[in-house]
Formats: C-alpha cells, structure tokens, sequence
C-alpha cells in the first residue's frame, strides 16, 4: 500500500512595518491557502540563511529607518536566499525603477488590486 505525501503549502514571509498590512496580508494570503511568517525586523532577514527559508518574499520598501532595497540586494547577493522570488512594494510608485534594479523579483503599488497581488504570487510559486 502507498503512503500518502502530505504537500506542504508553499511560504510566505511577509516584510512590512504596518501592522495593519502584515494582518490584512496574513489572513488574505492564509486563506489562499499559503503558510505564512510575518516580520518588521531587518536582522530577521539578514538571519535568513540560517532558517527555514520561505518560497517567496513580500517586502515593503520603506521600513522605519531602513530601505527595502538594501534588503533585497542583500537576499540576492547570498547563495541560499538568492532563487527566492522577491515582490516589493510600496505607496510611492515612482520607485520601481530602483527597486528592479535593486533585484527584485516584481514590484506593486500600494493599495494593492488583490487579484494582480495573488495572480503575481502564483506565478512565482506555482
């Protein structure tokens, strides 16, 4: 008799400062299905290597005191978080440019459309 695998739902770590976007993206991406982890904290990120890694990354790009470009280009310059698709965003969306050239995956603009959101996400993970 085989044994059934259990598919384990692809992850998600979520990177903002607000509060109110980390919950609103938990339950929505929660309940698409996905496993997720949510942080505002840099040295979270920077101790990536060192855990469970996430499928995908969502990350804002202006974090209290910090710059979400610098985190990206730092998940790519590392070999273990380097294939991590990465999908910045933020309220000012005169910053793509930068934040492509930074090494992100993809780029939206806050308010999100929740179907260019998922539709972005799926085709990354899927």
């Amino acid at each position: 008799m085989m044994q059934s695998r259990q598919i384990l739902p692809k992850s998600i770590l979520v990177v903002d400062d607000d509060p109110d976007i980390v919950d609103f993206l938990r339950e929505l991406l929660e309940m698409e299905g996905y496993s997720v982890a949510t942080t505002a904290r840099i040295d979270y990120i920077e101790g990536l290597p060192k855990r469970n890694l996430p499928d995908l990354i969502l990350l804002d790009v202006f974090l209290s005191g910090n710059d979400g470009r610098d985190l990206v280009k730092y998940i790519k310059s590392q070999e273990g978080t380097r294939p991590i698709p990465v999908i910045m965003f933020s309220a000012h969306p005169g910053v793509e440019t930068s934040v492509r050239a930074a090494g992100a995956d993809d780029f939206l603009a806050k308010p999100f459309d929740l179907d260019e959101l998922l539709k972005k996400i799926e085709a990354y993970l899927f």
